[in-house]
């Protein structure tokens, strides 16, 4: 089949290189246009853009500042795809142009719909310690996420996973399931189910203020948050050492939870005797961390670099 893709995002690359290798035919990518990033704000065009601009398959790729605009819509009806394929796209597109190829529109979503429809849907996942999570494949629809289904693929999500490593799984078990799931809409084999709405759940845009951690919080709850945050927007606090005078601004990689009852009665925020963070029940033990400026760390050497000692604390960031 002849296909337009629709995306933006680093979760899209594993299915682009397996349409590429597929039978099917990548006629046209449409991507957002370059975007401000790192400290310099220096325009930074998408991992979709970077890859058809390096990819040996020449597909010829725009950029697009709204799919919707009518030359862009005349330029893909000028190639009269059969299908279009979006993933991570991060523009809503208009019913004529999910209307507009004989098979359709479809959407690859890091989810089991219909939970956590969204921009954010592996990060929640996890935050919500969800044991499962997985892809799939719906026909694009008005409603954003709310498409029948055509396809579904689940997986189990690891103790310890990070939103990194959830994501980089997910793209690639999301590439077999799409050619798949494209080889039966080309047969006419492919099943749609509709979605059950009355269990919808919502998986919004990610803030850097979903970070800023609140240590009255349990410390399973937090762990958990630390894990579905990381690498971006990374759970954030900051640190007053009892000997340094300058708090300095930590990210929090990777913690686990431990019982303690806090015979101290130490307030959320201090680490114990054993330099476990208190939390709202039980204790964090740290074991990554991420000082402002600075790499990634084990949290020995993160205590051993700033002399780091019981009564120290970790303070919510304010908004």
């Amino acid at each position: 089949m002849k296909i337009v893709y629709l995306g933006s995002g680093e979760f899209g690359i594993d299915c682009l290189n397996a349409l590429a290798e597929s039978t099917h035919t990548l006629q046209l990518i449409v991507t957002q246009p370059p975007q401000p990033a790192g400290r310099g704000r220096t325009p930074r065009q998408t991992p979709v853009a970077r890859w058809a601009s390096s990819s040996r398959q020449t597909v010829p790729f725009i950029e697009a500042e709204d799919v919707n605009a009518p030359q862009v819509v005349d330029k893909i009806a000028q190639l009269q795809p059969d299908l279009i394929v979006v993933i991570a796209f991060g523009q809503k597109i208009d019913n004529r142009l999910i209307n507009l190829p004989p098979k359709g529109a479809i959407n690859v979503h890091a989810s089991l719909l219909p939970k956590y429809r969204g921009a954010a849907p592996i990060n929640w996942a996890i935050i919500n310690g969800e044991h499962q999570t997985g892809i799939t494949i719906i026909g694009l629809a008005e409603i954003i996420d709310a498409g029948d289904i055509l396809a579904q693929v689940k997986t189990d999500i690891g103790v310890n996973e990070t939103a990194g490593e959830l994501h980089d799984r997910l793209a690639r078990l999301a590439a077999a399931l799409l050619v798949e799931t494209i080889e039966k809409i080309a047969e006419g084999s492919v099943v749609y189910t509709k979605q059950d709405p009355s269990k919808a759940m919502r998986a919004p845009k990610l803030k850097k203020s979903d970070g800023f951690l609140n240590f009255s919080d349990p410390a399973e709850s937090l762990r958990r948050r630390i894990l579905g945050l990381w690498p971006w927007p990374g759970a954030s606090a900051v640190y007053v050492s009892g000997k340094a005078s300058k708090p300095v601004r930590v990210t929090i990689a990777m913690a686990e939870s431990v019982d303690t009852s806090n015979p101290a009665n130490l307030p959320p925020g201090t680490l114990d005797e054993n330099l476990n963070l208190i939390c709202g029940q039980n204790a964090l033990k740290i074991t990554k961390i991420k000082p402002e400026g600075s790499g990634l760390m084990n949290f020995k050497d993160f205590v051993n670099g700033r002399a780091t000692r019981p009564g120290d604390q970790f303070i919510r960031i304010e908004n």
